[in-house]
């Protein structure tokens, strides 16, 4: 996984104390309900209403895999919300995140050190303000943003160890993530 959006998603369907609809008829429904009608749901996924108004009759049960993948992905965002909501207050507040990553990494540094990006693996524990700043950035939108605060949780936590080294450095750069994981 790539993303950190997707890997934020994904942490936070981990907290569901339920699953999520399976059959393509349930999860439009699902929708239906959540949207307060046909005509929105059949405007958020890019098909007719009457294609939804036949999934929520079980006239058409198997969506095409596009429209299957959309459909999953939206019923997920909008899936126990909040249980979503206080396990993001959890996090951003007392308990924190771990993150796992590997990717490459730059930084800006003092002449007279190598700031040569390079590929790097880390399991670390986010702190809690870093993890607030990580929610934020998704809910503002823009997958940059997140970066820079996975780019600014590394910086702290293991550049700089909290304050301890590493005084100097300026800023880390996020280059190519191969893979990214949270974990509550």
């Amino acid at each position: 996984m790539r993303s950190v959006g997707e890997a934020l998603d994904r942490m936070l369907e981990k907290a569901f104390t339920r699953k999520p609809p399976k059959s393509a008829g349930a999860q439009m429904r699902f929708l239906v309900k959540q949207l307060k009608g046909t005509k929105a749901v059949a405007q958020l996924l890019g098909i007719s209403q009457r294609t939804v108004e036949r999934y929520v009759k079980d006239q058409l049960k198997k969506p095409r895999p596009d429209l299957a993948g959309r459909m999953a992905g939206e019923v997920r965002k909008r899936w126990q919300p909040r249980l979503q909501q206080r396990a993001k207050e959890a996090a951003a507040t007392s308990q924190g995140l771990m993150m796992d990553v590997r990717a490459q990494l730059g930084y800006a540094a003092p002449a007279g050190t190598t700031d040569e990006a390079r590929e790097r693996h880390f399991t670390l524990p986010v702190p809690p303000h870093h993890a607030g700043r990580l929610f934020d950035a998704q809910d503002r939108g823009g997958e940059q943003h997140m970066r820079q605060a996975v780019a600014d949780a590394l910086k702290e936590v293991y550049f700089q160890q909290r304050g301890t080294r590493a005084a100097s450095l300026e800023e880390v750069r996020m280059l190519n993530v191969e893979h990214i994981e949270f974990d509550l």
